[in-house]
């Protein structure tokens, strides 16, 4: 069940969602989601340096990228086909049954903005400030501003609580962030495991 405007304030008003700096329902909620604002510090690839992202390689993910930081009232300009890494101003706590999901501006959209590429979903029990996959798949570039309203989260109310919730889970990657984290699915891969969780040895 998808939480409305109604449900999303008595969740924060109750504790079940947590918003940091509080929300102003004037201007962030919407009928079934809230807007969050774009933060300052950029995680940008450096392709210039490196060939290709090899997940075996010995270079970690985190080192192919640099940190772009946005001063005040300066824009950070999204070029035709650029990628960058951002986190929302506020950080959102989530309980234990509540899913979360980061969805774009339709007035960004249409200037070809995205705010993910395929990580939508934020588990029940998630901690921390909402990281988004900015892209830019319109053929003019774009200025940014941060706290520009960026993003919207929907929420939905699972059949029970998680037994699990994400910031307990063992081995998570990003519970507790407070900035833009490269990914660690390198991590993975050098334990000799592929994507579906098969030992590399298992191979024929």
């Amino acid at each position: 069940m998808i939480l409305s405007d109604r449900d999303i304030k008595k969740a924060i008003s109750i504790g079940r969602i947590k918003i940091t700096p509080k929300p102003n329902y004037k201007e962030q909620l919407g009928s079934c989601s809230i807007d969050l604002h774009l933060g300052n510090h950029f995680r940008v690839f450096k392709h210039s340096s490196y060939p290709f992202i090899d997940l075996k390689g010995s270079v970690d993910t985190d080192q192919l990228m640099k940190e772009i930081v946005v001063k005040k009232n300066q824009p950070f300009i999204m070029q035709p086909g650029d990628f960058a890494l951002v986190t929302t101003v506020e950080n959102l706590e989530l309980a234990d049954d509540i899913l979360g999901k980061i969805e774009g501006r339709s007035s960004l959209g249409r200037l070809g903005i995205i705010v993910h590429g395929t990580a939508s979903i934020f588990d029940p029990g998630w901690i921390g400030r909402p990281t988004m996959e900015l892209g830019n798949l319109g053929v003019m570039p774009v200025a940014l501003y941060p706290g520009m309203r960026i993003c919207a989260f929907t929420f939905e109310e699972l059949s029970s609580p998680v037994e699990v919730p994400y910031r307990k889970k063992k081995g998570n990657k990003y519970a507790g962030q407070k900035s833009a984290l490269a990914s660690k699915l390198s991590r993975e891969v050098s334990k000799g495991v592929n994507i579906r969780g098969i030992a590399a040895g298992d191979y024929q």
